[in-house]
């Protein structure tokens, strides 16, 4: 069909409620407005789905959600994983305990448990529950840190892990078999109560989640020494970090934790924030308010699903609060543990740190320092689940941490996704310690890049919406592909990774050899003075981004040499 035969379809069928047929008949007169929402399906890809909330068929929706769905459930079935059930959480989002409820109503339809939370509860708090329960699938209502009007639905495998290749491939292929709305499968919620297909689940998990997560814990000691003298503001950003955040620093014994009120209660439509995203400095304005207020050591701030933070550390010489990017938090936490998991007899003979192939350098040398294996995975989250899940299948390599440079790690196995909570309490740990050397986060940053070399990455972002957007993304990577730069300014391209072809390319000697990694639409620069760029498409979002990351003599010097990178790289493009 075409989308103007969707659009009727909609508004005709008596499958569609009424609220549904009012909103499409008030953009009757726009026909660009039904394009866009009824030219595509909104698209399953391989987290889920993610999209503007509204009718149509390329919109979040009761009706889109419902149909995923489906396709998840008789993709459950074919497993013959129906009897273990299905873990659902959701966000402080517009309409995600609805979406929640219809995807667990859909399931019970089929005849597979849901286990659903009481209220809203973290991103990682669900990959806990589903392994807790022995889930065969869980689901979390989220857009992350996506506009206000966004929602999203990401889905996980019983390891805990969102899916991945190949089953994502196989759980798409199920949604896309579901081409007619009647054959999705749903009922009353009373009666999937009555009939044990519909469990609420909290406090039992809450419990067990918290418990797992204090066995991340170095030092006590240290959080008992200085729990009076530190200082932490927070903020959730309206989202699900609030409860949890605060418990778990409560039930360690800091004594002064300072929550930001404004941004302190659920609130769908973020009215506080322009953008709930702790890589947006300009989130952090009450944060940094109340901070100066309380001359606070540490400001911590979450995203509305909870499984990203933000921060910034008091710089004692300026007084100023200096925010740190995704990669230098992970790199505080990460030298924390490694380094003293090492000197307490604690770290395994076998250790290995994990990261993203977008993230710093700096985790390369710090990995070297203290003999842990370095292992590098694609971009997600998802891939780091997997090699944690390969050490367990193998019994070769300990998971000490992971992480990625868009402001997710995780410490421990517990859950298997980026986990903000445990991120706060181990940062706050790091923080103590550091107090009680006469040290901030900040300072001790500075002495990791004065050990190490002054690591900085960036990002630069491209957005194409629509139909023509995705047309053009794919333009430029055929233009890369097809014919790569020699050098980005001064900045030497050594190798070529086409993650799409699995080949590295040496550009000087022309060898070849296997990136070793699943097949993806990325490409990968080794460049000259240990730098390098990266071009990948979003999976979620309608952008092409470019990472890249330098290395300087200092931070005006690496801060230089990013700035001259970038703009080459615009001047390329």
């Amino acid at each position: 069909m075409s989308y103007r035969d969707e659009y009727e379809f909609w508004l005709n069928d008596d499958y569609f409620d009424a609220a549904t047929k009012e909103e499409l008949r008030a953009i009757s007169d726009n026909d660009k407005e039904i394009e866009d929402r009824f030219y595509k399906e909104l698209e399953f890809g391989t987290g889920g789905l993610r999209g503007v909330i509204g009718a149509g068929t390329n919109r979040m929706n009761i009706y889109t959600v419902r149909k995923a769905t489906q396709g998840l459930a008789n993709y459950i079935v074919s497993k013959g994983g129906q009897d273990k059930g299905v873990a659902i959480a959701y966000d402080s989002r517009r309409l995600s305990p609805e979406f929640a409820d219809e995807a667990a109503l859909c399931l019970a339809a089929n005849g597979i448990k849901a286990y659903v939370f009481d209220e809203l509860r973290p991103t990682p708090e669900l990959s806990f529950a589903l392994r807790t329960l022995g889930c065969i699938s869980g689901i979390v209502v989220t857009a992350s840190h996506n506009p206000p009007e966004y929602n999203g639905y990401k889905v996980y495998w019983e390891d805990g892990a969102q899916v991945s290749v190949p089953m994502d491939g196989e759980i798409i292929a199920e949604v896309k078999k579901v081409t007619d709305y009647h054959d999705v499968k749903t009922m009353n919620k009373e009666d999937a109560l009555v009939k044990g297909l519909y469990t609420v689940i909290g406090k039992e998990i809450d419990d067990k989640y918290m418990a797992e997560l204090k066995k991340q814990i170095i030092h006590p000691d240290v959080i008992e020494q200085m729990a009076e003298d530190i200082k932490i503001v927070y903020t959730p950003f309206h989202g699900t970090g609030n409860k949890p955040v605060r418990r778990i620093l409560s039930e360690l014994g800091f004594k002064n934790v300072y929550v930001v009120p404004e941004q302190e209660l659920p609130d769908p439509d973020f009215t506080t924030l322009e953008y709930p995203n702790p890589e947006d400095p300009k989130a952090f304005t009450l944060a940094l308010k109340l901070a100066r207020e309380k001359n606070a050591d540490i400001v911590l701030a979450t995203d509305p699903d909870a499984d990203r933070l933000g921060i910034y550390a008091l710089d004692t010489k300026t007084g100023e609060y200096m925010p740190f990017t995704g990669n230098m938090s992970a790199m505080i936490v990460a030298e924390y543990i490694l380094r003293e998991r090492t000197a307490t007899g604690t770290m395994p003979e076998d250790a290995s740190m994990v990261k993203t192939i977008v993230s710093t350098n700096l985790a390369d040398r710090i990995a070297a320092k203290y003999g842990v294996d370095l292992v590098e995975v694609l971009t997600g989250f998802k891939y780091i689940g997997r090699v944690i899940k390969g050490f367990e299948e193998t019994g070769r390599g300990s998971y000490v941490f992971g992480f990625e440079e868009s402001y997710g790690c995780l410490v421990g196995t517990h859950a298997r996704d980026k986990d903000a909570v445990v991120a706060v309490m181990c940062l706050c740990e790091a923080a103590a310690w550091c107090k009680a050397h006469g040290l901030t986060l900040w300072d001790q940053m500075l002495k990791l890049y004065e050990e190490f070399g002054y690591y900085k990455e960036d990002m630069y972002t491209i957005t194409l919406k629509g139909v023509d957007g995705s047309k053009q993304i794919q333009e430029i990577m055929d233009k890369l592909r097809a014919n790569p730069p020699k050098s980005f300014g001064d900045f030497k391209v050594l190798k070529l990774r086409d993650y799409d072809k699995d080949v590295i390319t040496d550009l000087e000697t022309g060898q070849t050899s296997p990136t070793g990694l699943p097949k993806s639409n990325v490409l990968y620069f080794d460049l000259s003075e240990d730098s390098w760029c990266c071009a990948r498409p979003s999976g979620t979002e309608p952008k092409i981004k470019f990472y890249m990351g330098v290395k300087g003599e200092s931070l005006e010097d690496a801060a230089l040499k990013n700035k001259k990178l970038t703009e080459a790289l615009k001047s390329y493009l």
